[in-house]
């Protein structure tokens, strides 16, 4: 990251310097509603002020954050150095580059950083993902519709994704970017977001960090994940990766489990058998060829899986109402 953005961001808060004075816990009323002196969840309205939809904050350093939940989603991006997280009961360390994301039924509890340890909170409530998420309607993938439930839903096997994305450069421009677009226009003062906080930039800008991490989904690592959702992010890159060769025995046998019961959690959680979410990549992917190459329908009927090029044919005018041919002249 751009050495004088760290600067900045490493900037000792009034917050940090009270707890550097002496204060041994974090200021309650920075965070929780004044109505709810016993509550653990983190209020939105006391973190996103002024009918904000996004914002974002130095994470604070010095200091043990008890658990807590938190009534919005909340991401985080490690700047520089590490951070300990306790996320229901897990122990997960963001490294530089690293970006953690909680729905709002994780329960999260944060170990004290020290003064090189730089992380950026993000706050944002539901309706921010508006743009973003109809962004990855263009991209049909079950792998993205699972993604997205596991950013919003509840007991899926975890409340929380953690992307271990330091090796990857789009990624880390996005994410300085999206930073750079919230500071203030004055670098003077202490980190507040601007006027774009709730803008349409940082949506899309939230959009093109979605569709860069699809396309990176092998860097998900959390230490505990449930058998259902293991099998699932597998299974769905598996049937992007191999879309053209893939079946459900082959998947079976990778992972040494039974395709019965394989089936089941498959249908279970995206309400599709394996045939019908390897049919729909397929002919995704055949639409996106026609569209975007001049190579011949019959080599686009191959290279998605189907030899027998009357039968993929009959089952893209079933999908579509169209023949291939009809498609590739009307996306022109």
């Amino acid at each position: 990251m751009n050495s004088k953005l760290i600067e900045l961001l490493s900037t000792i808060t009034d917050e940090e310097q009270a707890i550097l004075d002496g204060e041994p816990y974090i200021n309650r009323e920075l965070y929780y509603s004044p109505d709810t002196k016993t509550s653990d969840t983190i209020d939105s309205a006391r973190v996103l002020q002024n009918g904000k939809l996004i914002d974002m904050r130095p994470h604070v350093r010095f200091v043990h954050f008890p658990l807590h939940t938190h009534n919005y989603v909340e991401f985080i991006y490690m700047c520089q150095g590490e951070t300990v997280h306790i996320i229901d009961g897990q122990r997960i360390t963001l490294h530089q580059g690293d970006l953690l994301f909680l729905n709002q039924h994780a329960r999260q509890e944060i170990l004290p950083a020290g003064e090189n340890d730089i992380a950026i909170n993000f706050m944002i409530l539901p309706e921010f993902f508006d743009t973003s998420f109809a962004m990855l309607e263009r991209e049909e993938s079950p792998l993205k519709d699972f993604l997205i439930s596991c950013l919003t839903q509840k007991d899926i096997g975890g409340n929380f994704l953690y992307f271990g994305v330091s090796g990857i450069p789009q990624i880390q421009n996005i994410m300085e970017n999206l930073i750079l677009n919230m500071l203030p226009s004055s670098q003077n003062g202490p980190l507040t977001p601007s006027p774009w906080s709730t803008g349409s930039i940082n949506q899309v800008t939230m959009g093109l960090l979605f569709m860069t991490l699809l396309q990176h989904t092998d860097t998900i690592r959390v230490s505990r994940r449930s058998f259902e959702q293991e099998i699932m992010f597998r299974l769905l890159r598996y049937i992007d990766e191999q879309y053209r060769d893939a079946s459900l025995s082959e998947f079976a046998r990778t992972v040494g489990e039974d395709e019965y019961v394989l089936s089941r959690i498959i249908k279970k959680n995206t309400g599709n058998t394996f045939k019908e979410l390897l049919q729909n990549k397929r002919m995704n992917k055949a639409c996106e060829l026609l569209k975007n190459t001049d190579i011949s329908i019959a080599d686009i009927s191959v290279l998605t899986g189907y030899d027998n090029t009357s039968f993929f044919h009959r089952l893209f005018r079933r999908t579509y109402g169209c023949s291939p041919r009809d498609y590739r002249l009307e996306s022109k």
